[in-house]
């Protein structure tokens, strides 16, 4: 046997050991293999080809063995040559048929619908209890007067601190208390930035409410998040006293919470407000007996008050920094945490579910 033939020879039986792998699964008619295996394979078969009939391919290397062939051979062995390379382009042609015919009935199978099983309904999305808690307290303010306002969330050192009246050395502007980026600039620590610029650009008199993130370095806990919501109020005109503040807040809480809703005020600090005071609402859970269901109440802990936020008069120095005449106009601001509230609302004892997205907490607002 001459040295061609064995050649030829060696390049079938390389072929034949090769393919057993996929000669046994098409024995089975690729039966119990899945989806993502028979696709698998599919692709091996591709590249199983491109090995045995491609240009570099062994059978291919013997089609060059002919013209080496004695000439009274050489037809003979070019017969042989191209039954090799017909039988092998065959079983593997043949291969990837039933492959590619297995492969789309499992995708039928797979996407068919029984039209006879019951359907299943299509839950809608919804606002998120923060969103929605948000948007009643927008619709009361809008209702009296307010403009709704927002804007940057980073911040250069004069608006979060300068233009409030935080002087240099207040614990607020520590690295400790504040996110601070490059460049000199500050995650504004409340939402009282965008008060500033609204009497920058809008002059007086304004009356306006902002509602957004602000961030301070906290740890999270059941009370605490380093990003949480505020919504702060700033009225400026001509006379504008104390009791408009009081009268203002009393107003929303009572839209808030029914009629019955009372407030109270205690002498606070703020270094943008003065004089300046806290401010808490009576109950709504107990009506401010401090008791529910014959026990404690525990929404407002027994003392039929809940604290809520901070107010006070806007202190000259922020009225003259954003160029409003403190001798003409006055006004007041307040402010509070939207995720406090939404937690007393909600009956929450931790905040960060929230914020969390699991949908078996979330679907208790459809």
């Amino acid at each position: 046997m001459s040295d061609e033939k064995q050649q030829l020879e060696a390049i079938r039986d390389s072929f034949e050991k090769e393919f057993d792998r996929f000669s046994d699964a098409l024995k089975d008619g690729f039966r119990g293999m899945k989806l993502s295996a028979a696709e698998k394979l599919a692709k091996e078969l591709g590249e199983f080809r491109v090995k045995h009939t491609g240009k570099k391919s062994p059978i291919s290397g013997a089609m060059k063995l002919i013209g080496r062939v004695a000439p009274e051979q050489r037809a003979d062995f070019g017969k042989t040559v191209q039954s090799v390379r017909a039988r092998i382009e065959g079983r593997i042609a043949e291969t990837e048929d039933s492959l590619k015919s297995y492969i789309r009935s499992a995708k039928t199978k797979r996407e068919a619908v029984d039209v006879t099983l019951p359907g299943r309904r299509v839950r809608s999305g919804h606002l998120h209890p923060m969103t929605l808690l948000r948007h009643k307290i927008e619709d009361i303010f809008v209702s009296m007067g307010y403009a709704i306002e927002d804007d940057r969330e980073i911040e250069t050192d004069h608006y979060n601190f300068d233009a409030l009246n935080i002087p240099v050395g207040h614990p607020a502007r520590e690295s400790k208390d504040t996110f601070y980026t490059t460049g000199g600039f500050a995650l504004r620590s409340q939402t009282s930035t965008v008060q500033i610029r609204a009497m920058e650009r809008r002059g007086a008199p304004i009356k306006i409410i902002a509602p957004g993130r602000v961030f301070r370095r906290d740890t999270p806990d059941q009370t605490h998040t380093p990003v949480f919501h505020q919504i702060e109020g700033l009225c400026v005109d001509t006379d504008i006293t104390m009791a408009h503040l009081k009268g203002t807040v009393s107003e929303w809480l009572r839209r808030m919470y029914g009629e019955e809703t009372k407030t109270r005020f205690r002498p606070g600090y703020f270094p943008f407000t003065e004089p300046s005071a806290e401010f808490d609402f009576s109950c709504f859970k107990c009506s401010g007996t401090g008791e529910f269901e014959e026990a404690k109440c525990g929404t407002c802990r027994g003392s039929g008050w809940i604290e809520l936020g901070g107010c006070g008069m806007v202190h000259p120095n922020v009225l003259e920094g954003c160029g409003i005449d403190h001798k003409v106009y006055s006004g007041f601001a307040f402010g509070f945490g939207l995720e406090r509230m939404a937690a007393l609302m909600y009956s929450l004892d931790d905040i960060r579910l929230m914020f969390e997205n699991d949908v078996r907490f979330l679907r208790q607002f459809y």
